[in-house]
């Protein structure tokens, strides 16, 4: 049986980030919708240095693996998937996405992003749980999980206050027999 080719899909290619994509990433960080849609954290630009040093600590360890996502078409990078906070011991891993690119969002980039990552965290790292979380109010993020295979599996009450209202932070998981079993994608 050949070999299959990881971190490559239909449109996408998983690669690493270079020195010069940091611009990129800031100009990403900038748009305050995008930053909620990623992090708990509050939404403010971040130098073009900030997220180097995102970049080179993402990539920097044997516990996390942070990849640029290219367009196979042109190599633009138009966002990002990582495996990070991997515990061996265990065999889990927590995943996190993001497509910076407005124009290629909404056009199923960030699900061939993800299902790339699985692939490479279940075949290649032989990981056996990828887990995430998601806010309540992401539902083109919750829907995608859900599509790939994901189980809700927990709820943090009202964990985040944006602009005055509580959502909800949901959790999600993956085991790896369950993203290995053939199933309509």
């Amino acid at each position: 049986m050949p070999l299959v080719s990881l971190l490559l899909g239909p449109r996408l290619r998983l690669s690493a980030f270079t020195s010069s994509d940091a611009a990129t990433v800031a100009r990403w960080g900038e748009d305050s919708e995008y930053a909620r849609l990623l992090s708990a954290e509050p939404a403010y630009p971040k130098t073009e240095h900030q997220w180097s040093e995102w970049i080179r600590e993402g990539q920097s360890g044997k516990n996390n693996y942070l990849f640029a996502a290219r367009l196979l078409s042109t190599d633009a990078l138009i966002g990002f998937v990582e495996l990070g906070d991997i515990l061996w011991t265990h065999r889990t891993a927590w995943l996190a996405v993001g497509i910076g690119e407005k124009v290629y969002q909404d056009q199923g980039y960030g699900g061939e992003a993800v299902a790339l990552a699985l692939d490479f965290a279940f075949q290649e790292l032989n990981l056996h749980r990828v887990q995430l979380t998601v806010f309540s109010y992401n539902s083109r993020a919750i829907a995608l999980y859900k599509k790939l295979g994901f189980t809700h599996e927990g709820t943090y009450r009202q964990a985040l206050l944006r602009q005055g209202e509580r959502y909800d932070m949901l959790l999600y998981g993956i085991l790896a027999q369950e993203w290995l079993r053939p199933i309509d994608r």
